[in-house]
């Protein structure tokens, strides 16, 4: 089986929950991919890193999507969404990857 980095993972469940709710024009089913991926980043992060790790990366992931609304408002949709997307694969790639 191929491994996908939990860091691409919650960067995909952001951008892909902001594309999947503005191409359809139905938020919920944007929040269920959001949340899809999201379930499977915290998954990785806690066989990863452990539990600590992984409900700190689930907050700042909840953070990067409440973040990007007001975000929005300065920089524009996509901006914002690309924004937190990057900030949070650097998150996760930080605590997954280097030495603990």
């Amino acid at each position: 089986m191929v491994k996908v980095p939990a860091a691409a993972v919650a960067a995909s469940g952001l951008v892909g929950g902001y594309a999947v709710a503005r191409w359809t024009g139905k938020r919920p089913l944007g929040g269920v991919a959001l949340a899809a991926a999201g379930g499977v980043a915290a998954y990785e992060w806690n066989r990863q890193a452990g539990p600590r790790a992984a409900a700190g990366l689930a907050a700042a992931y909840v953070a990067a999507f409440a973040g990007s609304h007001p975000l929005a408002k300065k920089v524009g949709a996509w901006p914002a969404v690309f924004a937190v997307a990057g900030g949070m694969a650097a998150a996760s790639w930080a605590v997954t990857r280097c030495p603990h």
